[in-house]
């Protein structure tokens, strides 16, 4: 962590006027400086500096700040970089005192390893670009493209060559493992390695600060992909990227808004035609990363895609990514080119000018958002405009309490027939419903430590629980830690299962020979599982127990029990090896929501073993008739658990012998407790 008092140092030696002098063009405006703002688009200057303050101030935005933090909304770097920036500008260093000697040797590794993946990738850019001097085949190709070299220079456009491992001609050790890291050269499976990029034209990619990070490269001729990006490796991640920031971070602030588009050639056919403010993402669909850095870099957003329904699948899954960083200051739009158009064929078929009139004509995200939600539902009828309400929620939910919010608020509320203080009310249930699932899914993947049971039986109401039987809970937690060593040796099982036992974590101890559970009827019906007690990550098909069937398929038809689930219960499904499947599936049923059969299998897609458990499931019941009472089903099964779990427990204490005080007590409040659970049963 840098130190407050150095940050104050730095900022007393740099010149504010001299940081953004180098981005904004300044002048003499009395005692301040005035320029356009960098921020927004405008067209007479509002945006001012103060030398004597050491402050800028935007009357048009309100951007406002010193050195550091201009630095970091207009190039968008982080705090600690921006701070090492302008430090050695004025000679100074970062001090790294209150880093371990640990942490520091890791940072300079991390960095030496980063310098070294920038070097190499800057070795093979070189090549590259000497290889498309050398290549007629690879020139004529940019030309049919309609690309001049002045934008292949601007861009930085090279040719790998035909060879497999034509790096070889600039990298000696052909055999460096930095070759790999920077994801230059593919290692096969027979050890041998080749060149990831050949046949290509090269598009180099670069960060913010004008670093090469990594590459792109298009095919000539026939073959697949067509596009072929870098993978990820420590200096370059695609979904924190774009290409074409740094070499079009001049032409978005001249033509006043960022455009994104598909892919590499549409950013420098753009260019060509005049239009330097095209970006693209690599390959991969808008993530809220790519958001937050096209919001640093420009006050109005167009992203423009093809009109097909591909096009509109990929704008809606940038509209998801919107949603989170809506601000009122930053405007967000959809362009939809004609079906046989993309941006870079649109602009030369119809020119520059005629591309920004399509911009001008682009929808506002609340438009698009709006109109797709009701062409997928039949707003004409009840069911339609509850199904539209339906996949709504969610949307909104995700959206910060900003001015467009409510705006969005009220158009929606028309087309529901609905006012706006109905649709409201029906959110804000949307967002208690959705804290409650949050806090059930923080308590099923925390972990339980079996000492805090008590706490949880204090605040838990449980199925046929009575105020009194909690005292004689709490009574046994009290008196339990002077036994609960011998208790453990004679269980062989390292404490676990046990809910009284001082400190002993859910799932510790579970060695090859764990005992899985006890039988109702006390005879030992649990099976061993085995060296590897994880069911997600357990070699081969999971075999289910019986009665984590029976809680799988009471919530697999009975999805509203997730909403009723106590802290109590999941701490009794905690304490055993063979529930961790029902409290895996608990998880994610909270976190994603889920509301019939069909929509579990569907969101459990990213869950192969458990998804065909489920389907198992879900086809045996179909021949099974609906219970009458599901909530009172499933508290009898956490009944059963329990039980399991006392008995298990007195089982240890006899093999103990009873021999101490404290023991026998112990096994009288067991008893007590077993004995009310089963009369409650009956």
């Amino acid at each position: 962590m840098i130190p407050e008092s150095f940050v104050q140092d730095v900022l007393a030696r740099v010149d504010i006027t001299d940081v953004v002098g180098k981005y904004v063009q300044l002048r003499k405006g009395g005692a301040n400086l005035l320029g356009l703002c960098p921020f927004h688009n405008e067209k007479s200057p509002s945006f001012t500096v103060s030398p004597q303050k050491q402050f800028y101030h935007c009357f048009g935005c309100g951007a406002h700040g010193n050195a550091i933090r201009f630095l970091m909304d207009h190039t968008g770097s982080s705090f600690p970089e921006t701070v090492k920036t302008l430090a050695e500008s004025v000679g100074l260093v970062v001090p790294q005192e209150t880093r371990t000697p640990q942490q520091q040797a890791a940072q300079r590794a991390r960095q030496s390893q980063s310098d070294k993946l920038t070097q190499i990738l800057d070795r093979a850019q070189q090549f590259y670009l000497a290889q498309l001097r050398r290549s007629g085949e690879a020139q004529q190709y940019l030309k049919q493209r309609g690309i001049s070299p002045e934008t292949a220079n601007k861009f930085g456009l090279g040719w790998t060559g035909r060879d497999r491992q034509g790096l070889k001609q600039v990298f000696e050790n052909y055999d460096d493992t930095g070759l790999i890291e920077s994801g230059l050269v593919v290692q096969s499976d027979d050890l041998r390695k080749y060149d990831r990029f050949r046949e290509r034209i090269m598009f180099p990619i670069y960060n913010t600060r004008g670093k090469l990070i990594g590459f792109g490269g298009r095919i000539i001729g026939q073959g697949n992909p067509k596009y072929l990006n870098s993978p990820e490796t420590p200096i370059f991640s695609k979904g924190h990227e774009l290409y074409g920031l740094w070499e079009n971070r001049k032409g978005i602030h001249d033509e006043g808004f960022v455009l994104v588009v598909e892919g590499y050639m549409d950013v420098v056919g753009l260019s060509e035609q005049g239009l330097h403010n095209g970006v693209a993402t690599l390959g991969t669909a808008t993530t809220p990363d790519h958001i937050t850095r096209l919001m640093r870099t420009s006050d109005r957003i167009i992203f423009s895609f093809d009109g097909d329904g591909a096009g509109k699948r990929a704008a809606w899954r940038a509209l998801n990514s919107c949603l989170p960083a809506l601000r009122d200051d930053v405007q967000i739009r959809f362009l939809f080119l004609p079906d046989e158009h993309d941006p870079d064929s649109f602009v030369r078929a119809y020119g520059a000018e005629a591309f920004r009139e399509q911009v001008n004509l682009s929808l506002a995200l609340s438009a698009f958002f709006l109109q797709e939600l009701s062409a997928r539902h039949s707003l004409t009828e009840a069911e339609g405009r509850a199904a539209c309400l339906h996949e709504a929620r969610p949307l909104f939910h995700v959206i910060p309490k900003v001015a467009v919010r409510t705006q969005i608020e009220k158009d929606f509320a028309r087309l529901l027939q609905l006012t706006h203080e109905e649709l409201r009310q029906d959110l804000s249930a949307y967002e208690q419903q959705q804290e409650q699932y949050q806090h059930l899914a923080q308590s099923v993947t925390s972990a339980s430590t079996y000492g805090s049971a008590t706490s949880a039986m204090g605040s838990a109401q449980h199925a046929g629980q009575r105020a009194e039987d909690q005292d004689v809970f709490e009574q046994g937690a009290r008196n339990q830690h002077p036994s609960s060593k011998a208790m453990d040796v004679g269980r062989n099982t390292d404490a676990v299962g046990n809910p009284f036992a001082s400190g002993a974590k859910a799932g510790e101890g579970r060695g090859a020979n764990r005992v899985a559970g006890m039988g109702a009827g006390g005879r030992d019906t649990w099976r061993a599982t085995g060296s590897n007690t994880n069911p997600m990550g357990r070699r081969g098909a999971i075999a289910v127990e019986p009665k984590a069937k029976r809680l799988l398929r009471l919530l697999i038809n009975h999805p509203e029990l997730l909403t009723q689930i106590t802290d109590w219960q999941l701490e009794i499904l905690n304490r055993h090896p063979h529930y961790e499947l029902v409290t895996r599936f608990i998880a994610i049923g909270i976190s994603r929501g889920f509301v019939n059969s069909g929509a579990i299998l569907r969101l459990l897609d990213t869950e192969p073993e458990l998804h065909r458990i489920v389907l198992s499931l879900v086809h045996e019941d179909l021949l099974q008739e609906a219970l009458p009472d599901p909530k009172a089903e499933w508290q009898d099964a956490i009944r059963s658990a329990e039980l399991d779990d006392l008995k298990a427990e007195q089982t240890a204490l006899v093999a103990t012998g009873l021999r101490t005080e404290a023991e026998k007590n112990r096994y009288k409040i067991l008893t007590e407790r077993l004995a009310l659970l089963q009369g409650n049963r009956r």
